[in-house]
């Protein structure tokens, strides 16, 4: 009796240490392809916006950050339950998402600037003043306010100006 018993232990570690090990392998898989999702938005950023697909563009730029909003929760819900490695990797790629998005904001607004469409470059430049509240997200906020700033600079000379 005491084999049998010895045995199934000696088995259900077995499987356990298995099945932590396989998941930690599917955690893993999962955290890169989440990565290698998030960078292929990025890409496909850049490329509509060189092609003059702007729609596109800003559609790749909300699909990272829906995905660092998706992140952002399951660190909050992982954060609850227990600290780990995993929840520490899910923040930094919900951070790196979050810096991107703001990034590309402020790619686009310089884009809109570079083709003479003020009114669409201050749209894109607040909505990274807007939306990227984090104080970590400082720099960001204070690159698109110095933006919208520099944009008066190299506005249309108003209809009561006097030369």
């Amino acid at each position: 009796m005491k084999t049998s018993i010895g045995r199934f232990l000696y088995r259900t570690t077995g499987i356990i240490s298995l099945f932590a090990l396989l998941l930690s392998g599917c955690a893993q898989d999962s955290y890169q392809r989440r990565a290698d999702v998030m960078k292929n938005h990025i890409d496909n950023f850049y490329t509509h916006l060189k092609a003059n697909r702007v729609a596109a563009a800003v559609h790749e730029n909300e699909q990272i950050e829906v995905m660092a909003d998706q992140m952002e929760a399951t660190v909050k819900k992982q954060g609850r339950l227990r600290e780990s490695s995993q929840a520490g990797r899910e923040f930094a790629l919900m951070k790196t998402a979050r810096e991107a998005a703001a990034q590309n904001w402020i790619a686009l607004g310089q884009y809109f600037a570079i083709k003479q469409q003020p009114e669409k470059s201050r749209a894109a430049y607040q909505r990274v003043v807007d939306t990227y509240t984090d104080p970590t997200e400082q720099a960001y906020r204070e690159q698109a306010a110095r933006a919208l700033k520099d944009l008066e600079i190299v506005a249309d000379p108003s209809s009561d100006s006097t030369h």
